[in-house]
């Protein structure tokens, strides 16, 4: 069964359980990366949750406390991790 897309209206979409962000801006020749949320458990795999990052906005996401269950405190965070176990955000080159 191939999974629905849902596009959203600020040109996002869904594909199944991925969500898919429209690419920033970014010069030709300026490499870019994606976060990725990593579950400890193999049931769920990763997530992609962002894309089109410079390195410099990458690392400034993974360094916030709320992209690891581990340090996380927020509410949907704690939630997230009751849901779907142990997880982390890690970035990687597109």
């Amino acid at each position: 069964m191939t999974p629905f897309v849902t596009l959203l209206p600020n040109g996002d979409f869904f594909h199944g359980r991925k969500l898919y962000r429209k690419p920033k801006e970014a010069a030709m020749s300026e490499q870019t990366y994606r976060i990725r949320r990593n579950y400890f458990d193999s049931h769920w795999g990763c997530l992609t949750i962002e894309t089109g990052l410079t390195l410099e906005e990458a690392q400034a996401h993974c360094r916030n406390p709320e992209t690891s269950s581990r340090t996380a405190t927020s509410a949907e965070a704690i939630r997230h991790t009751t849901e779907r176990g142990a997880w982390f955000d890690g970035y990687e080159k597109e």
